[in-house]
């Protein structure tokens, strides 16, 4: 289980997220929403160990980040925002050097990268460089790279925001697939029909305040909505008129 408790982050005089807290579940995708700048990246880098937190603890099967970022992040797969491929390498050497980092062994390494090449319709370019990838074939690389040493837990941010149709199908298709296996996934998104499509339960984010959590039947019959698109603009702008949120 990811354990995010009271998690406060200052920026100098700016207050990025405050008294944040949530569990994501093995066997479960949370998904964490909210609009642009609330606060979802920086909750992300938080529990991944790259931002340390003002004040607040993420505990990771019981494990402090803080106090033990190494053996967190070997449980860990990750997906930054922004994630660069290295464009003189194929897109099998990219993945494999990733793979190498985590210390797979030759074969296991074979396997894994021939399994999510399989799982995310990437037969075509997996031996091509990467330079000149589309952004759709970019995210497959960069998604097999984040999960190639099998990690129990997946931490995406925005994995499906610009894709064409038939990637966001695999990456669909593959977010399910490590939900079967027992894996923890959390991602970030503003788009609430994959959102709908994939979570077990979210968190919405407001201005760096976690303003609902629970399962999508939940959240929207706490905002007494029909859909989850209505419930999220009600928790996201509390404070917008009707007109605002027509918009």
């Amino acid at each position: 289980m990811i354990n995010v408790s009271n998690l406060h982050k200052k920026f100098g005089k700016v207050t990025a997220i405050e008294d944040i807290s949530f569990n994501a579940n093995k066997g479960e995708i949370f998904g964490l929403l909210g609009p642009n700048g609330a606060g979802k990246t920086t909750t992300l880098r938080i529990i991944y160990g790259l931002f340390r937190a003002s004040s607040g603890k993420v505990l990771v099967d019981g494990i402090d980040v803080n106090e033990a970022a190494l053996t967190v992040q070997k449980k860990l797969g990750v997906l930054p925002d922004g994630g660069n491929l290295y464009t003189r390498l194929t897109a099998r050497e990219n993945i494999r050097y990733f793979g190498q980092l985590q210390g797979l062994d030759k074969q296991q390494l074979q396997n894994n990268i021939e399994r999510y090449c399989e799982i995310l319709g990437m037969e075509n370019i997996i031996d091509r460089k990467t330079a000149g990838f589309s952004q759709g074939e970019r995210m497959k690389v960069a998604l097999a790279r984040a999960i190639v040493h099998d990690p129990e837990y997946i931490l995406l941010d925005e994995p499906t925001n610009g894709l064409d149709v038939v990637t966001t199908r695999a990456v669909r298709n593959l977010l399910l697939t490590l939900k079967s296996e027992g894996k923890c996934v959390i991602f970030s998104s503003h788009l609430m029909h994959e959102v709908n499509n994939l979570c077990d339960r979210v968190g919405i984010i407001s201005a760096g305040k976690l303003t609902a959590e629970g399962s999508i039947p939940n959240i929207i019959e706490r905002a007494n909505t029909e859909q989850l698109e209505d419930a999220f603009i009600h928790f996201a702008y509390p404070n917008n008129t009707t007109d605002e949120q027509t918009l």
